[in-house]
């Protein structure tokens, strides 16, 4: 039996990845929709992470995620979206469901091979559960170190709430919140709302 790391590929349009991933040392394994990754998994096959496009036929990556962490075989599996469109909102809901990272095409390959990385390290590592598993020491500290104001605000952003709603809810100016947010991004040294959900999930301000 190989040693190499298993990866599912579920995307309807592999021939990148299918083709760079096994030179990384990777063993793949492709699915052209989720229906046919969930046959795979029911099957029996096991996998060490599951990379997962969202705009497919049959069955989208989000009714996919749905499905695996449905399932208490593969709760714990790992699986990295890959989306086409920087949309906050629905990468929000993804992390919700379950996923454990996200990346945007286009993507640079080390931006990829790094998070597949770092989410397979944290699994070895048995700290997958850990709410802080994948903030820095840094973005835990830092988190801490939010004002109460600023956290409401987060509360609200991870609820996919928009600047002017957020303003209405907490009776602020919506220059305001972008100044909270502003403040947030970079006590948490993330780069825009999604990353920062992210954390604050991981650090149990809201429940997953």
């Amino acid at each position: 039996m190989s040693n190499l790391t298993r990866i599912l590929l579920v995307d309807d349009n592999p021939k990148y990845l299918e083709d760079v991933l096994p030179y990384y040392g990777y063993d793949l394994t492709c699915a052209t929709d989720g229906v046919q990754a969930l046959s795979l998994l029911n099957n029996g096959e096991q996998f060490d992470l599951v990379l997962l496009d969202v705009m497919m036929p049959n069955m989208n990556g989000w009714e996919t995620l749905k499905a695996i962490r449905n399932n208490p075989t593969f709760e714990d599996l790992p699986v990295i979206m890959i989306t086409a469109v920087n949309e906050d909102q629905k990468m929000i809901s993804g992390l919700k469901i379950g996923a454990d990272d996200y990346i945007v095409k286009p993507f640079i390959l080390p931006n990829l091979l790094a998070r597949i990385e770092a989410v397979l390290r944290r699994v070895k590592r048995g700290k997958k559960n850990d709410s802080s598993a994948n903030v820095t020491i840094g973005q835990a500290d830092n988190f801490n170190s939010l004002t109460k104001r600023e956290k409401d605000v987060l509360l609200l952003v991870t609820q996919g709430e928009s600047n002017k709603s957020i303003a209405e809810k907490l009776v602020l100016s919506e220059v305001t919140v972008k100044s909270h947010l502003n403040s947030i991004f970079k006590k948490l040294n993330v780069t825009n709302r999604t990353r920062a959900v992210l954390v604050a999930m991981q650090m149990n301000l809201v429940e997953k």
